[in-house]
């Protein structure tokens, strides 16, 4: 069953092509179709292009439908364009001529728009969560091990003495950058586009403040035009939020893959954390992390494919745009599993509690020698020649109790700030 059916169908190849793996990206998006139609009801009664008994009838079935839904038995089958199709057709069967009228001052680009925002309000809200209970437990491992000194690194050489409380309050925080982001995507979706039909309004009086108030959006899309051309736009913006959060786990997985290494052995997990070797008996391999890097990865690319896709594509409503949701919606899905996965796994994570013992990391603490030798008067010029020259002759001897006191550093991890940083990330942007 096709909405634009006017009596002849394409031949299968076309259809085929045409529609693509919508069915199955719709069974993620039909519940957010159905409350739309059900907000479009009530709208379509409220103004009297339906009477009462039909608006109540509608209603009843959607719920019905949305029931069906949450119990995962709501299917779309082959004969079916996509879930707008597959619903109609439902609420036909069950109503007569009244499920004929649901489709009364919309199109399907309006339908599609408003299904896949109120999906993504929900998603980024999701993800939000996620993030947060992600940036907890890793603020906690920072309190726990706050103590326990850790190699610093710059190309990949020993570097400075850090901490592993200074490691996990540093992606803690940076969690915070990508929460400015998430809830910028958020306000982007956070607009009704529903009445935009097409993309050029209705000749129907519909009444866009009521479903904007019905369905929970903070603001309307107003310029039917600018309603459409967020298609794409709104995509690009959640996937670049998305992507940021995975930058951020795909660096932390890096580290966690790096840091698991017989050549670090600064972490390690229990085995059920660990995957094995079908010839080497003694691997314990960070399969999870190893898969969270190359799944945050690929979410790098997201934005970047849905620009391609929406760059040069003219106002109004185009087929291409049908593509950007079989981008976007693997792409939050995999997301969530990341954090899930992310935060399952660390949570049993165990640290070594000795790693700076091993005379090699001596070296962490030239600058810390460099500067206590500035502190008694030495310029820091004079100071670093002196330094360097005792490393070459091997008389360098690390001053390994230098204290570490300035907002961020070493010894002062200000994790109450960063908490408070968070939770004001948390509530938003000011309106």
């Amino acid at each position: 069953m096709k909405l634009w059916d006017k009596g002849s169908s394409p031949d299968e190849k076309t259809d085929r092509f045409t529609v693509g793996n919508d069915r199955e990206l719709d069974l993620l998006l039909v519940k957010y179709d159905l409350i739309a139609s059900r907000s479009h009801a009530r709208m379509l009664g409220k103004i009297g292009l339906l009477s009462d008994s039909e608006t109540a009838d509608l209603v009843r079935e959607i719920d019905a439908l949305l029931r069906e839904e949450a119990a995962g038995r709501f299917t779309i089958e082959e004969g079916f364009e996509d879930m707008h199709s597959k619903i109609e057709f439902l609420l036909t069967e069950k109503l007569g001529d009244t499920g004929k009228k649901i489709h009364t001052a919309r199109s399907r680009n309006d339908q599609i728009l408003v299904a896949l925002q109120l999906y993504l309000k929900e998603a980024l809200g999701d993800i939000m969560e996620q993030t947060h209970a992600l940036f907890g437990l890793l603020m906690e491992l920072a309190e726990r091990h706050k103590a326990v000194s850790l190699p610093g690194y710059t190309h990949l050489q020993i570097a400075m003495p850090s901490s592993f409380g200074l490691w996990f309050s540093a992606y803690a925080e940076s969690l915070v950058d990508d929460v400015y982001l998430l809830q910028a995507a958020l306000r982007v979706a956070d607009q009704n586009p529903l009445g935009s039909a097409a993309g050029y309004g209705s000749s129907f009086p519909i009444d866009r403040e009521f479903t904007t108030r019905d369905l929970g959006f903070a603001e309307m899309k107003y310029n039917v035009v600018a309603a459409q051309m967020g298609r794409g736009k709104v995509e690009r913006t959640a996937a670049t939020a998305l992507a940021a959060v995975g930058a951020t786990l795909g660096k932390m997985a890096m580290d966690i893959c790096l840091y698991m290494s017989q050549n670090f052995g600064f972490v390690s997990f229990p085995d059920k954390l660990t995957t094995g070797s079908s010839i080497m008996p003694h691997k314990k391999n960070p399969d999870i992390f190893e898969l969270i890097r190359g799944k945050c990865n690929l979410l790098q690319a997201v934005p970047a494919q849905l620009g391609l896709v929406t760059t040069n594509l003219p106002s109004g409503y185009h087929r291409d745009l049908q593509l950007t949701k079989e981008v976007l919606l693997p792409a939050v899905e995999t997301l969530k599993s990341c954090l899930e996965m992310a935060r399952t796994s660390l949570a049993e994570i165990r640290v070594e509690k000795r790693i700076l013992d091993d005379p090699k990391y001596d070296y962490l603490f030239s600058v810390d020698t460099l500067n206590q030798k500035v502190l008694e008067g030495v310029p820091f010029r004079d100071a670093y020649r002196e330094m360097a020259a005792s490393i070459a002759d091997g008389s360098f001897e690390p001053v390994r109790d230098a204290p570490h006191t300035h907002a961020g550093s070493l010894g002062n991890l200000c994790l109450e700030r960063i908490a408070a940083k968070m939770e004001r990330a948390l509530q938003g942007p000011a309106a």
